[in-house]
């Protein structure tokens, strides 16, 4: 959060001198007036006082976790470009993109993981109130999701054609959200998680009914 506090002869002068100051429009700021402008003595004439307020100016989630990425992205000697937009209530998106970002997202979406809990720790750090960002890369996201979901309809055939359960290899929290969501509608099959993170799995099986015994 940063602020500036000015005079000035009108307050609208004042607000202007903050709004220079902190290099930002004013409707994304937060105004303060400390003092209004007052003339004394007869007519006038033995001086005024000026109007004083303060400007208060609070960075943006997408800005400030755009910051921390580049830094860590430099600090890697990775260029890259940040995009972010406001997703849905306080969720906020960044997204990634440049030549080569394959060492952002690395083995199974581990690094980009890790990427995005640190960045969350850091804007936190820095705002007043409760917010998410999902770090993205190239997209990466969406078309790991759209693999996950193929993956879970293929393996759901499978188990209903064999009667065999199906177990997935290891997968963070939203990837097996992802395919628990995928397969809630399917009346004949059943997914639960097994083991210990890092290594939790998914596990697609038949649903228990009188017919299966």
């Amino acid at each position: 959060m940063r602020f500036a506090e000015k005079t000035g002869k009108t307050v609208d002068e004042a607000i202007s001198a903050c709004l220079a100051e902190l290099g930002v429009d004013r409707d994304r700021v937060k105004i303060e007036v400390l003092e209004e402008p007052t003339k004394k003595g007869l007519f006038g004439l033995l001086g005024t006082t000026q109007a004083k307020v303060r400007v208060t100016y609070e960075d943006s989630p997408g800005e400030i976790a755009s910051v921390f990425l580049k830094d860590v992205c430099d600090s890697m000697g990775v260029s890259a470009e940040f995009n972010w937009s406001q997703t849905t209530g306080q969720h906020w998106l960044v997204n990634i993109t440049g030549e080569e970002l394959g060492i952002l997202i690395g083995r199974r979406g581990d690094t980009l993981e890790a990427l995005q809990y640190l960045t969350n720790l850091a804007v936190s750090k820095q705002l007043s109130e409760k917010v998410r960002i999902i770090v993205d890369v190239e997209g990466y996201r969406q078309r790991r999701e759209e693999t996950l979901v193929r993956l879970a309809k293929r393996l759901s055939d499978k188990v209903k054609r064999t009667g065999t359960r199906v177990v997935l290899e290891p997968m963070n929290p939203h990837e097996r959200r992802i395919i628990h969501t995928a397969l809630q509608e399917e009346t004949h099959i059943s997914t639960f998680s097994e083991g210990e993170e890092p290594n939790r799995k998914v596990v697609i099986s038949l649903k228990r009914t009188k017919e299966n015994f």
